[in-house]
């Protein structure tokens, strides 16, 4: 291994336990993966020498500082000493037929289950499975193959696109344990239709009989999707990258790095690990989809267009990739293509909010200002608390000249998020073109205090200072806006005529003569003005 998950620094040696009146050791008691205090270690070791559970647990530990791992471990023997109990009482060898004791064991008596719904990170985690006795595919496939290890079976974790299952094979029996059924059977071509497990390469990873070392690849790729939904993006993308080392041909660990590289900006990047993951399934609409993101943000557009159009070929049924499609098609005033799509998509989820509002945009867009209207209002009378469809709604009024409508919506939307900045700087823009600049200062400085890097907000504001003849207090801001962005002309050119009324003529004269170099619009008689007094 080149690169290792640099996740854990410390852990102390697990060992293992031996309960009370049982001579005979697990099938584990010699593994060098017992003793290993990092994922370093781990990563180290022969496939052959790693301890699932230990090295998971080691992960549990960084992951909740509460967590001790060595408890857990010791759970986990006494429940393989149980099964093997059963298993002498029952004169039965562990082979295959030790799965109907284990599955007896962990379903109906202890009452593992599977969750409902795969959104809470914990789910993933071997000790918090112990604990809640739930998990979903993937964690309660650790729980079984940690058993597997300690009880001597051959069993191997198994993965398709979006799914994890247990397999077990003798080299003479063969046969796939669900474990969000109970441990029930499923056969091969159950997995590759509902999963849409790719075939065509030799050397993919699906559907085959996973080693520990790639059954622990199969767990970074989630654990980065853990770290990532509670948004410790650093630690995402080093399990990730780790997920994609060890399992180069996951497609989902390199979409899962992609959209880690995306969210970071790092786009070339994200392209290429979307690229190398459709070429392992280039059937996933997700990828599509995602890889039209990167190049939206790239701004390569008609391929953005492209992307999305291959993802609802693949899923006519997919809204994001409507979404994206219809923003795409808008940064290339293809407006009438925009609408079809949200159209497409408005005929699949017609209660959905979201899709009114951006069709609302598109109408906007088109200089279409009451259909977008209603539009916006089509959004409201669904979710009333949407501050984007009053903010879109002020926007059409402001074209429409229906001014106090205007007012009005844009404090419904700062009623509902007043942390919403393009409502505070155009309601601080409708103030100022009614003149009203001290109101309009008051809802530039907040929105400044939410977008302090916004260079033109500090413009706004150093313009209505200057209005007010406040020209002391116009300088400070226009000079935080060529911070910001030092080729703003209007900038300088505002300076300029602020230093001249402040009498600072030479100031002034440089300010004007920049602004005049940036191709700003400059008066004579302001010119002659400056110059006259220098």
């Amino acid at each position: 291994m080149k690169k290792v998950l640099s996740l854990i620094i410390c852990f102390l040696a697990f060992g293992t336990s031996v309960s009370l009146g049982r001579v005979k050791p697990l099938a584990n008691e010699n593994s060098r993966g017992l003793y290993v205090r990092s994922i370093e270690q781990v990563l180290r070791l022969e496939e052959d020498e790693i301890d699932l559970a230990t090295a998971i647990l080691i992960i549990s530990e960084q992951w909740n500082d509460n967590v001790y791992g060595r408890r857990y471990l010791t759970e986990l023997d006494n429940m393989a000493f149980e099964i093997r109990d059963r298993l002498t009482t029952k004169r039965m060898w562990p082979n295959r037929k030790a799965i109907t004791v284990i599955n007896e064991y962990l379903f109906d008596e202890l009452g593992f289950k599977p969750v409902e719904k795969a959104d809470n990170p914990n789910d993933l985690f071997l000790h918090s499975v112990l604990d809640e006795k739930r998990g979903y595919c993937l964690s309660l496939s650790i729980l079984y193959l940690s058993l597997a290890e300690r009880l001597g079976l051959p069993l191997y974790g198994v993965v398709v696109p979006e799914h994890f299952f247990v397999r077990y094979d003798d080299g003479r029996v063969r046969f796939n344990i669900e474990t969000t059924a109970k441990g029930g059977y499923a056969d091969d071509e159950h997995y590759i239709t509902k999963f849409n497990a790719p075939q065509d390469d030799r050397d993919s990873i699906y559907m085959k009989n996973l080693n520990k070392l790639q059954t622990l690849g199969c767990f970074f790729n989630n654990l980065g999707n853990s770290y990532n939904d509670v948004g410790n993006t650093d630690q995402a993308m080093v399990a990730l990258e780790s997920a994609a080392e060890i399992n180069p041909s996951l497609a989902e660990a390199r979409m899962n790095l992609g959209n880690i590289y995306l969210k970071k900006d790092r786009v070339t990047d994200a392209i290429f690990e979307y690229r190398a993951a459709l070429e392992i399934n280039p059937n996933d609409d997700k990828m599509h989809n995602n890889l039209g993101n990167a190049y939206a943000k790239r701004g390569w557009h008609n391929d953005a267009i492209g992307e999305y159009t291959q993802s609802l070929k693949l899923n006519p049924n997919y809204i994001d990739a409507y979404k994206n499609l219809a923003t795409a098609y808008c940064n290339q005033q293809m407006f009438a293509q925009a609408h079809s799509s949200l159209k497409d998509a408005i005929a699949l989820e017609p209660k959905n909010a979201e899709l009114y509002i951006q069709l609302g945009d598109v109408y906007r867009k088109m200089g279409h200002y009451e259909k977008g209207v209603a539009e916006y209002k089509k959004a409201v009378k669904i979710k009333r608390n949407l501050a984007e469809a009053y903010c879109g709604l002020a926007a059409c009024y402001n074209e429409m000249e229906m001014f106090d409508d205007e007012i009005q919506a844009y404090k419904k939307a700062l009623s509902i998020n007043p942390d919403m900045s393009v409502a505070l700087m155009n309601l601080g823009n409708v103030y100022f073109r009614d003149k009203k600049y001290k109101t309009a200062i008051e809802y530039y400085q907040k929105a400044v205090q939410i977008v302090p890097d916004e260079s033109g907000v500090h413009y706004n504001i150093a313009a209505a200072y200057s209005n007010m003849g406040q020209f002391e207090e116009a300088v400070a801001e226009y000079k935080k806006a060529i911070v910001l962005e030092p080729k703003m002309s209007d900038a300088h050119h505002g300076l300029a005529v602020a230093f001249y009324n402040l009498g600072k003529y030479e100031s002034a004269w440089k300010h004007i003569k920049i602004a005049e170099e940036l191709g700003a619009e400059i008066t004579e008689d302001l010119l002659k003005a400056i110059e006259k007094n220098l």
